[in-house]
Order: structure tokens, then sequence, then C-alpha cells
């Protein structure tokens, strides 16, 4: 399932690459595309991975979820 998280915090393209670590370390979690001018990632998520669990790795890197659509 396709879904599109929007994210506060990211300024940079070391910022990018830690959100995109961070996520592609989630099991169930594919073809990770974070973007910095739309402060957004996308994500494939298999239908175990919960939304809280993408929030609590995405804040354990210093950057804060503050929604998730599917899209």
């Amino acid at each position: 399932m396709a879904k599109k998280l929007l994210i506060e915090g990211m300024s940079c393209g070391h910022c990018v690459n830690h959100v995109t670590e961070a996520l592609n370390e989630m099991a169930g979690v594919s073809n990770v595309k974070v973007s910095l001018d739309t402060k957004s990632a996308v994500i494939d998520a298999a239908s175990d991975v919960k939304d809280e669990d993408i929030k609590a790795a995405i804040d354990e890197v210093g950057y804060e979820v503050v929604g998730i659509e599917e899209i």
C-alpha cells in the first residue's frame, strides 16, 4: 500500500538521507522516495506496518511526521 508522509524539520540533503535510511531500515517498507521540496516521503508499506511505527522511526532520527495518507 502506498503512503505519503508529511515530514517537518528537513532542511537539506543530509536530512533527506537520514529519513531515507530510517525508512529503508524498516521491515515491510520499500520504494522510499523522500522529497525536500515537498517535505514529504512516498513509500510502499506492507499491510502490517503501523503508522505509529513509521512515525517512531522518523522521530528517532530527529524529524516529525505531521501526517500520513494512503495514496
